[in-house]
């Protein structure tokens, strides 16, 4: 049996593991990106909840989150 030389054996081992690593931190990153999805979405159901108060107790506003001033939004 032939065999390819130690040196190319082991720089195709380390470009072997580095992918690896890569995947594995691909994976992490996805992981990640999906509970920022979930976080995000929870979020931004707690800023229409937010909202929805705002109507009820002042109508439609605009509101300067700067400062918490606001005007009327008129239709």
């Amino acid at each position: 049996m032939s065999k390819i030389t130690e040196e190319e054996l082991k720089e195709l081992q380390e470009i072997h593991n580095k992918i690896g690593a890569i995947r594995h931190d691909i994976g992490m990153l996805s992981g990640q990106v999906h509970s920022l999805n979930h976080m995000q979405a929870d979020e931004l159901a707690k800023q229409e909840e937010a909202k929805k108060k705002l109507v009820e107790n002042y109508g439609k506003i605009n509101v300067d989150l700067k400062d918490g001033s606001y005007e009327e939004i008129k239709e």
